[in-house]
């Protein structure tokens, strides 16, 4: 784990801590610490405060994106796998997702990315290869993602091998889930578009339940995920013909 991973996992359990704190327990001085901090509160990950860091608001995307990040960052780097240089991908909005058009963004050649998030078109937009299509619609704020029915207009324009989306739950009667009517309906119009559809997750959305079925089980190809995952679950998926990759 890097310096700036740890920072992160350390202010996400304490939920504010002070630099000088911090300083300590990396063993590192409270110059280094600053710089650290700077990068990542341009990333967005953290905020600082009079001598403080401190996670974001919690309805916010980037205090998702700070929440569990080293474990949401493997996930991500091992979904990167399957994506080749050139590639056409789309990804749906969500934190770990995010971590994937990163590492596609910055460590693959020629790639293009479709998106309704515009948090992702944000974060990658200094990688100097990747192209960014960013689909249009009713912007949320808190999620900073494009919803609504233009993106439907838009998205039959397209056509992709993949589809990366994030859920919010799972239920083995309804399938996966999310808690956001019109965000759930937009993440299955942008799957119209797809031949296949990718979950990337940390095992504990596997213990929630969201409100609207948003994935059928016929509907995904395969899950990245985490060790966290349940026998069952990963059992009941894979009887489902769902591909269930873990780190």
């Amino acid at each position: 784990m890097s310096r700036e991973e740890e920072i992160i996992s350390i202010v996400s359990q304490k939920k504010k801590i002070e630099v000088n704190e911090l300083s300590k327990l990396l063993n590192v001085s409270k110059v280094t610490i600053r710089k650290d901090l700077d990068k990542l509160e341009a990333r967005g990950l953290l905020h600082r405060q009079h001598g403080f860091a401190l996670l974001n608001n919690l309805d916010d995307i980037n205090y998702r994106l700070a929440h569990n990040y080293d474990l949401k960052r493997k996930i991500a780097l091992e979904a990167s796998k399957i994506v080749r240089d050139g590639e056409v991908v789309m990804i749906e909005s969500g934190s770990t997702c995010a971590l994937l058009a990163e590492e596609l963004a910055f460590n693959r050649n020629e790639i293009t990315i479709i998106t309704n998030s515009c948090f992702i078109a944000s974060y990658i937009r200094k990688a100097e290869s990747v192209k960014v299509i960013l689909v249009g619609g009713e912007y949320q704020k808190g999620s900073q993602v494009n919803v609504g029915p233009l993106v439907k207009l838009v998205i039959n324009e397209f056509h992709v091998n993949k589809l990366f989306v994030g859920i919010d739950g799972f239920d083995q009667k309804r399938g996966f889930t999310g808690s956001d009517l019109t965000r759930c309906d937009t993440t299955r119009t942008l799957a119209t578009a797809a031949d296949q559809t990718i979950i990337l997750t940390d095992s504990s959305k596997f213990s929630q339940n969201g409100v609207i079925t948003e994935f059928g089980f016929d509907e995904i190809s395969q899950v990245f995920t985490d060790p966290g995952i349940d026998q069952a679950s990963s059992s009941f998926l894979n009887e489902k013909g769902i591909q269930v990759t873990t780190i």
